[in-house]
């Protein structure tokens, strides 16, 4: 495994951190994330930069970069930017949305779906979670029933990251619901499509900037040329997109978290006490050096998870390890950012709080840490 960059890949991530830094607007970020407020503008902006095509084919207007070097733009995106809910939106959407689309779609779904999407025309959600299917993900009870043409969904979805503002759904449900697994099938369900109706967007403790809700399907009509891969693949592409997902939507949050080190650091290096910078104290020396250790440890997994991926490797066990390091080393990190900051690192104008509260929401999405360790526990034969 080689993780050195080209000098191509140098210059694009120097190209999109500048970009994030200077061109998507961020100084009322405080004020946006107390409001809720997702700004389109810079979604648009990201769009047109190429960040939703950098893993797309040419054909539907992306770049075709390998995954590695995806996923290593994706962490500029969040170094540059520090709005955690634009950049995991961005994510959500390549990963969750766009891949399995590429993956799993025909022909003419493709070319319908991802150039639009990939030039910001859409948006897309990912729509799995269920009042009573969370961890149990296959125990959904949103039913497909076969009708001429197509199917008939009835059902709820909730917790949907951009539901509010979705174009496009990727939703699961299941024709058999005795069948579990087996009876899940994916659909690519256009969201002006009657009988679908989205509840209010929810309120939550971070990633604020990305709006989220609920869907409720009462007699949705999708055509069958809407059914993503074969009828009953639900739960192979599920997982197939969850091994991407778990990995890969992290990237720019482990950028957040280099860009948290160089702002702890530089706090550290002009904060006085006791006349002289707090970084000259060995305690708080330690913590930062700890958040440099976790920063390099989720790095690794990430760019080996990628590296899997090129090679055409199985990579679901690398996938979960990957989520489990990088949303818990976040969560750390954070906490020690603000302990190293003090009060200050307490009081929302200076964003330093804002990161531990977007954090926080990364071990629970995608799987939650507890499933992330049963699933790594089983893979190892346990």
């Amino acid at each position: 495994m080689d993780f050195s960059w080209t000098k191509e890949e140098v210059a694009l991530w120097d190209e999109i951190s500048q970009f994030a830094r200077t061109e998507l607007h961020n100084d009322d970020l405080i004020e946006r994330d107390q409001q809720y407020v997702f700004v389109e503008a810079n979604w648009q902006k990201c769009a047109a930069k190429g960040l939703f095509g950098l893993a797309m084919p040419a054909e539907y207007g992306g770049s075709g970069h390998k995954l590695i070097t995806t996923v290593h733009a994706l962490e500029a995106l969040g170094y540059g930017c520090p709005d955690n809910g634009l950049t995991l939106a961005v994510n959500g959407q390549t990963w969750s949305v766009q891949m399995p689309i590429l993956k799993f779609g025909t022909d003419e779904q493709k070319r319908k779906y991802l150039p639009k999407l990939i030039d910001g025309s859409w948006k897309g959600a990912h729509a799995v979670t269920e009042p009573e299917a969370g961890s149990d993900v296959f125990a959904m009870a949103t039913r497909a029933q076969k009708t001429e043409g197509g199917y008939i969904l009835n059902g709820q979805k909730i917790l949907v990251g951009m539901a509010p503002l979705a174009d496009v759904y990727v939703l699961f449900a299941t024709l058999n619901p005795t069948a579990g697994r087996w009876g899940v099938t994916a659909f690519i369900v256009d969201a002006n499509t009657p009988g679908i109706v989205r509840g209010a967007p929810g309120e939550k403790m971070g990633l604020r900037t990305e709006p989220f809700g609920d869907i409720t399907l009462n007699d949705v009509f999708v055509p069958r040329s809407n059914v993503l891969g074969r009828e009953g693949s639900g739960a192979s592409i599920f997982n197939a997109s969850m091994t991407l997902e778990r990995s890969f939507i992290f990237s720019s949050h482990l950028g957040s978290m280099a860009r948290q080190l160089d702002d702890t650091i530089a706090y550290a290096n002009h904060r006085k006490q006791g006349g002289q910078t707090i970084g000259k104290y060995q305690s708080v020396a330690n913590r930062i050096a700890n958040m440099k250790l976790r920063l390099e440890t989720a790095r690794s997994f990430l760019y080996k998870a990628a590296w899997m991926v090129d090679q055409g490797m199985d990579a679901t066990l690398q996938a979960a390890m990957t989520k489990l390091t990088v949303s818990e080393f976040f969560v750390e990190n954070s906490l020690d950012s603000i302990r190293v900051h003090g009060g200050r690192g307490y009081l929302p104008e200076t964003g330093v709080e804002r990161d531990l509260r977007d954090a926080v929401g990364g071990v629970l999405y995608a799987g939650t840490s507890d499933i992330q360790r049963n699933l790594i526990a089983a893979l190892l034969g346990l």
